[in-house]
């Protein structure tokens, strides 16, 4: 039957089941004869002979109104659907022009800046999305990315990325991606994860990553702006970029296999983060940069600064400093020195 707004009855599709079999056989719709034939009371025959015609399975004769043929369903879906085909070739005719309407502007967009310049700064998220988009339909055998925070992404942009990493690993594109260890406990980032490695994309997790950076076949690279809006950075100058490139190959040498996330990996990861707050505490790093510096959000780092105070039987940070030092716990990692001289000032 024809679809309405409204929830389809079943006994009324029951009904005209019935009725549209009766007329197929006996070709009339006389109320009467058709109530008798089928047991149906009259006036429900009426309306389903009329839901019937209005789905163009009964054409009743013109001359005769008590003479009906019952119509082959996939001629009637035909005549219904008809109209809707036609008005979806005239809303494809109208994106195409629309299309090509806007795409005599690109070049004037484009031409704000020459082809050897190095640097491009995208200042709104449409123009950062749609830049993304068109470096990965171009993109011939790579793509790096480094996401600090855990993974954690508004869902709409972590569907288009999902999108658009899916259609370059279809194309044999090489896909490798670091987060921090916190995206091993975030859901969304854990079935983003299964998603795309089913179809051949690596990803690592490190206690501290350099930044945020998705780079292209080691010639274009997107970095953010300095003053946190959703703009980046397009650089093309190739020693620039070479260099991003060669920052991630070291941290993705040292960084451990996402894979790892179950059972003793976990426990692994958990113990490097614990230790690695408690490097940077002996350091002087504030709260918000030891978050910063972690991926993970301030609650979450004072909760584990709580954690790691109360383990250690200290009032203060200086005491828990000492009491770390003390344990040979500061000794274990990195030079945190090196850590507190780039963030401590700043916090």
């Amino acid at each position: 039957m024809q679809k309405s707004d409204a929830e389809p009855d079943p006994k009324n599709s029951d009904v005209d089941i019935d009725v549209y079999g009766w007329v197929l056989e006996h070709r009339t719709v006389d109320e009467a004869a058709v109530a008798a034939g089928t047991g149906l009371d009259r006036a429900d025959v009426c309306r389903s002979v009329e839901r019937l015609r209005v789905s163009r399975l009964l054409h009743v004769s013109p001359v005769d109104p008590s003479v009906a043929f019952a119509v082959a369903p996939d001629t009637a879906a035909e005549q219904l659907v008809a109209p809707l085909e036609a008005r979806i070739r005239d809303q494809q005719r109208e994106i195409s022009g629309i299309r090509e309407d806007l795409g005599r502007f690109l070049p004037h967009y484009l031409g704000r800046r020459s082809t050897g310049e190095s640097l491009e700064v995208l200042e709104s998220l449409e123009d950062v999305r749609g830049a993304l988009n068109r470096a990965s339909l171009n993109c011939a055998t790579e793509m790096l990315s480094s996401q600090p925070g855990g993974g954690s992404r508004v869902p709409e942009a972590m569907q288009e990325a999902l999108r658009r990493d899916e259609t370059m690993l279809q194309r044999g594109i090489s896909i490798r991606t670091l987060y921090h260890h916190t995206a091993r406990f975030n859901g969304p980032s854990q079935a983003y994860v299964a998603a795309t490695s089913a179809l051949g994309a690596q990803y690592r997790t490190a206690h501290e990553l350099f930044g945020r950076l998705i780079a292209f076949d080691r010639e274009l690279a997107f970095i953010p702006v300095a003053d946190g809006s959703w703009g980046a950075v397009v650089i093309r100058e190739p020693s620039t970029v070479a260099y991003l490139c060669n920052i991630f190959d070291q941290t993705w040498d040292l960084a451990s296999p996402f894979s790892v996330a179950a059972g003793q990996g976990l426990e692994e990861v958990a113990r490097e983060i614990h230790e690695t707050i408690i490097r940077l505490l002996g350091a002087g790093l504030k709260d918000e940069a030891i978050a910063r510096r972690l991926g993970m959000s301030l609650r979450t780092a004072r909760r584990h600064i709580a954690d790691i105070m109360q383990e250690l039987g200290a009032g203060s940070r200086f005491q828990a400093g000492v009491a770390a030092s003390a344990r040979g716990l500061l000794d274990r990692g990195p030079d945190a020195e090196q850590a507190a001289g780039a963030e401590s000032d700043g916090g």
